[in-house]
């Protein structure tokens, strides 16, 4: 039986490429018509193409081509999880070869002379990270629960409590970590109750990311992520240190890449299958001893992928705890060394701005810091690096000419009203950046047809986009009351969560949870996208403005 998607969603899909208007937007709404989803998924809109000034002729392209890309449910014939499967596998191979080239440089190999630049540029790398995190980690290493899943702790059972009741996991090279944990409440349960199994590493799984493939992730064993989480914090306090601000780095990287859209003085680089070209040598070659070993002390040195053991050439993958930071640290540390031995400015957080594999540096120095990523194993994603012409792009912000230009993508089937909010929002937003007036009302058609679809009593909630997509968002009206000299909103919220009972656990874990300092909620913890209801309801909202 053939594919399709539900009429009422083509249906809203035609009206919004209507309202665009554009030659690309017919392009796909004939490629929507006949069904090519393969073609919808794999489509692209390449802002080179467009000369300045013309920001909202990309846009509506732009926006055109991504609204089903990331649609999960497009039903094309591309085998998303054997996508993600074979791009492991390339990172493997990359990883590899890395490896090779790099291993004289550990082992002190007789050099050839034109290989001093690089043994000198190892030399200036390994002193800027020993400026950033010094000797090592903190020895009181305090570890920390994660939302997610681990090797053994998977679907609803991901809860703090559950993780605590299951029968814990760890690779052999972690069990010193043992002692340590024996100190706090999870560890004493562990030592009376429980006998940790050891695992060669994590295990390989898939998590959506679009329509053309999965994004790879590992699980990690649970005493090893515990403790992965906790160098990770003390990486990112010590890169906040130096001028990486992590917890603010997405707006920063936004701000920089709006200004550098018009001014051209700095380059967005992106890399492709970045966490998993990060190769076993290059840490070794780069990290301080003291960080070395804690990290490779808690790292999964194997893979179980297809149901084998694979023994990894990377250092570690998306979903050890502390592979975030550490790529943080490493791709600012070479971008900043070779913008130095380049003669260019290279101040962390005023010249480089690094946020996991998202890179900002300084236009001159652009090629210089390409180079020396690529001889490190990494590969630049073409797609979305940009250092000439008046588009940059940085931690999902799209700007043209200081304009933002970020299409909308719809992620999910629009079945359920708070998704129908969700669509008409991101409608909302290709209407509010557009600045074609006859763009702007025929996309309003499309607004009010997904409104359309919404129950009454629903319909009416709006209020200001600082809510998200709790409300319709609009600025010409807000749904709202006042109590007391306070102003609430009418939205439609999450009313019912699904929630583990603690009643569900010994003693001795609820203990162990209160000490860990896990909220109560009313007697159980709400796990993750627990959501089981909604409800139309009042929030309150301060800040004062239209209304």
């Amino acid at each position: 039986m053939e594919k399709d998607l539900p009429r009422d969603v083509v249906k809203i899909a035609l009206k919004v490429l209507e309202g665009l208007g554009s030659s690309r937007a017919l392009t796909v709404a004939i490629l929507l018509r006949y069904k090519e989803w393969d073609q919808i998924a794999t489509l692209r809109c390449d802002p080179r193409i467009y000369p300045e000034g013309a920001h909202d002729s990309y846009f509506a392209d732009a926006s055109a081509t991504a609204l089903l890309r990331k649609l999960a449910d497009l039903p094309t014939t591309i085998d998303r999880r054997q996508k993600a499967t074979e791009k492991w596998w390339e990172g493997e191979r990359s990883c590899f070869r890395t490896n090779r080239r790099l291993s004289q440089y550990e082992w002190g190999l007789p050099l050839d002379p034109r290989d001093d630049r690089i043994a000198s540029f190892l030399v200036a790398m390994r002193k800027n990270i020993f400026a950033i995190v010094g000797h090592g980690p903190d020895d009181s290493n305090i570890g920390r629960f994660g939302p997610g899943a681990t090797f053994a702790d998977r679907g609803q059972y991901t809860t703090v409590p559950d993780k605590m009741n299951a029968r814990p996991t760890l690779t052999p090279a972690a069990t010193p970590y043992l002692s340590i944990l024996s100190e706090n409440m999870w560890g004493r349960i562990i030592s009376a109750e429980k006998d940790p199994l050891l695992v060669r590493g994590n295990r390989f799984a898939t998590v959506p990311k679009d329509a053309t493939t999965d994004r790879s992730i590992g699980s990690e064993p649970s005493i090893n992520i515990f403790y992965q989480l906790g160098l990770g914090q003390q990486l990112r306090e010590k890169l906040r240190l130096a001028g990486i601000d992590l917890k603010h780095g997405q707006d920063i990287h936004r701000q920089i890449a709006c200004v550098a859209s018009l001014t051209g003085s700095f380059a967005t680089l992106d890399l492709s299958n970045a966490s998993d070209s990060i190769c076993t040598t290059l840490v070794r070659l780069c990290m301080p001893l003291g960080w070395l070993e804690r990290l490779n002390a808690l790292r999964s040195p194997f893979s179980l992928i297809d149901g084998k053991w694979v023994m990894l050439e990377k250092f570690s993958s998306m979903g050890n705890g502390y592979t975030f930071e550490l790529e943080t640290l490493i791709f600012a540390a070479i971008s900043k060394t070779a913008l130095e031995l380049a003669g260019f400015p290279s101040q962390l957080g005023s010249d480089v701005y690094v946020y996991g594999d998202d890179i900002i540096v300084p236009t001159g120095g652009v090629h210089e810091v390409i180079s020396a990523l690529k001889f490190f194993g990494f590969q630049l994603n073409s797609e979305k690096s940009f250092w000439e012409g008046p588009f940059r792009e940085s931690c999902g912000g799209d700007y043209f000419c200081g304009q933002p230009v970020r299409p909308y993508h719809l992620k999910e089937l629009p079945n359920e009203p708070q998704q129908l909010i969700a669509l008409a929002n991101g409608i909302r937003r290709v209407i509010d950046t557009n600045r074609n007036i006859s763009r702007k009302v025929r996309l309003r058609g499309a607004w009010f047809s997904v409104l359309d679809a919404l129950p009454t009593a629903i319909r009416c909630c709006f209020g200001p986009k600082d809510l998200g997509d709790i409300v319709v968002h609009s600025e010409e009206r807000w749904n709202v009351r006042y109590r007391s000299g306070v102003r609430y909103v009418k939205c439609y919220r999450p009313a019912t969560h699904r929630k583990v009972a603690y009643s569900l656990f010994s003693p001795d874990i609820v203990l162990a949870c209160a000490v860990y300092g896990l909220g109560w909620n009313d007697g159980g913890v709400i796990p993750r996208d627990a959501v089981l209801g909604y409800k139309i309801g009042w929030v309150p909202y301060q800040k004062w403005g239209i209304s």
